[in-house]
């Protein structure tokens, strides 16, 4: 049995069933019940929707103190300043000196920890690059360098390796001093929590950049590059890499994008 349900506040309201995808609760005589037909996957919704807090889940008992109320008829952000925030989200390539300190990966992580995944599978884990953050490359590199006659930025990325040719900055990292990576088996269930994580970021007077040659890393040569991180089920796979840092420039407006098409049918 997945839940705890106390029969005495319990109302009998039936919002319980109605919303468990899963079919694993039933109204029997004005009271929930769990049918234990092996199908729960402990999505919470029950637990989110009793109007009595009658519900909890057995495998969060160590993580009650997470749970808490709000008014579901009040949203804490109205849609212009939403729309206007995302209008306002650029990729930052230039930081100041300061790091981002552990305190500030604790808060922006708050909301990965929220983030949705497939069949609530919760399988996303992160690593932040920052005393290992040259090593990592270094790896990188070997590892994406028989595609440098392809691609001219992992050419330059070698050459900087080496010391080779007059580069102001990393081809890869620009700035950047730290990075964030995600891993799981969905590529989906990463990019969303670290998109969850960037957002968060901005609002905290972060910025940040993503870096799609570093994850050719993981397309190449999977194998070799999960060795650099041991406490990573191998299974899952490197999906998003963040550089994020403290802005040293502010844009001032936006920028003209291609028509988004958008087809009804």
């Amino acid at each position: 049995m997945k839940l705890d349900i106390n029969t005495e506040t319990c109302t009998g309201c039936k919002l319980c069933e109605t919303v468990c995808i899963r079919d694993n609760i039933q109204s029997i005589e004005k009271k929930a019940v769990e049918v234990d037909n092996g199908d729960c996957f402990d999505c919470g919704h029950c637990l989110a929707i009793c109007p009595t807090g009658s519900i909890s889940l057995k495998a969060y008992e160590d993580q009650k103190e997470r749970v808490e109320e709000y008014n579901p008829r009040e949203i804490p952000i109205n849609s212009e300043d939403l729309l206007q925030f995302l209008k306002q989200r650029r990729s930052i390539r230039w930081f100041k000196k300061k790091k981002v300190d552990k305190e500030t990966f604790d808060k922006l992580f708050e909301a990965t920890y929220y983030s949705p995944s497939a069949q609530n599978a919760q399988d996303v884990e992160f690593v932040v690059l920052d005393e290992k953050l040259d090593d990592f490359m270094h790896l990188v590199y070997d590892i994406i360098k028989v595609e440098e006659d392809e691609f001219f930025r992992i050419k330059q990325f070698g050459e900087y390796l080496r010391g080779e040719g007059d580069y102001k900055n990393h081809p890869l990292l620009w700035e950047g001093t730290q990075m964030i990576l995600s891993f799981s088996k969905s590529q989906a269930n990463a990019l969303i929590a670290n998109t969850r994580l960037e957002l968060l970021a901005y609002t905290m007077g972060l910025g940040g950049f993503y870096s799609l040659f570093t994850l050719k890393a993981d397309e190449l040569d999977h194998e070799r590059l999960m060795e650099f991180f041991p406490e990573i089920d191998s299974d899952k796979h490197m999906y998003s890499a963040f550089i994020i840092g403290y802005p040293r420039v502010k844009y001032r407006r936006t920028v003209p994008h291609k028509k988004i098409d958008v087809h009804f049918k």
